[in-house]
């Protein structure tokens, strides 16, 4: 008869989680998780998506034309060093 008692004087409560945004249903009395239930996430329309991918592939070739300027900025200063360094070099061969 005990058990009937509490099962009617716990108080279930509904409340999301914080880390998945599952609805979870907590009995108060017993601080037990009573049942839970996925979120689904939203689900977007094909115009959406395409939307999405075109930002995407956008943002891929900006970032792949940054590299390519990079890379060849650092060619040319390795090049200007190299050239700097072979005059370094021609100046000392003349003096001995």
């Amino acid at each position: 008869m005990d058990k009937n008692r509490n099962k009617q004087d716990s108080k279930i409560f509904q409340t999301e989680c914080p880390c998945c945004h599952s609805i979870l249903w907590i009995d108060s009395t017993n601080k037990e998780v009573m049942k839970f239930e996925k979120k689904r996430g939203k689900k977007g329309n094909l115009d959406e998506l395409l939307e999405k991918e075109r930002k995407r592939k956008a943002g891929f070739e900006t970032r792949f034309d940054s590299t390519a300027e990079l890379a060849e900025e650092k060619k040319k200063d390795a090049q200007k060093r190299y050239q700097q360094a072979f005059i370094r070099l021609k100046k000392q061969d003349d003096k001995d």
